[in-house]
């Protein structure tokens, strides 16, 4: 399979666990920082001026907030398997560097740099421990799935499978209940 195009469907894949943990780790954050996440304060921002937000309902806008945030997450996967070439190493552990630096690259770059957003250090502690463990999450399961899918069950980079880790650590993942 293409690189790209292993790391855009693991970036996919990432975006799912990712948004899965964005949502249960919302609710537990303190009700004065429960206000909206990220993805749809930057679709706020981004898109809100063009008036196209306007003549959305609600289900919409937040539809259209789903479908940047999986784009994003899409394109920045499949910029992964370039970076875990030369990087080398686990693919867990390459996945979650990555994260993280998507994270920086992000929250502390181009995200204020272009006035969308504050910086992550002018946010909440809570609100960036979430969004540092998202991005933890995205970039595990991105590595991990686009090593799988790059190496088609064969070794990986780091000698043994892409999923090794994985299945030493869940039996289930190996044999349904």
């Amino acid at each position: 399979m293409n690189h790209s195009v292993a790391g855009a469907i693991a970036g996919l894949a990432g975006t799912v666990a990712m948004t899965a943990a964005m949502r249960a780790m919302f609710r537990a954050l303190p009700e004065k920082d429960r206000y909206p996440l990220p993805p749809r304060l930057i679709t706020d921002r981004v898109v809100g001026p063009t008036g196209v937000m306007d003549a959305m309902d609600e289900p919409e806008r937040r539809d259209l907030t789903l479908a940047l945030h999986y784009g994003y997450g899409a394109a920045a996967g499949a910029l992964y398997p370039a970076i875990a070439q030369r990087v080398g190493g686990p693919a867990v552990a390459t996945g979650i560097g990555y994260g993280l630096a998507v994270w920086g690259a992000s929250y502390l770059g181009w995200i204020p740099a272009m006035r969308i957003l504050t910086p992550a250090t002018r946010h909440p502690r809570a609100r960036n421990t979430l969004m540092l463990t998202a991005h933890v999450v995205w970039g595990g399961v991105t590595g991990v799935t686009a090593a799988y899918l790059m190496g088609g069950g064969k070794e990986g980079r780091s000698g043994g499978e892409p999923m090794e880790g994985l299945r030493e650590l869940s039996p289930a993942i190996r044999e349904p209940a």
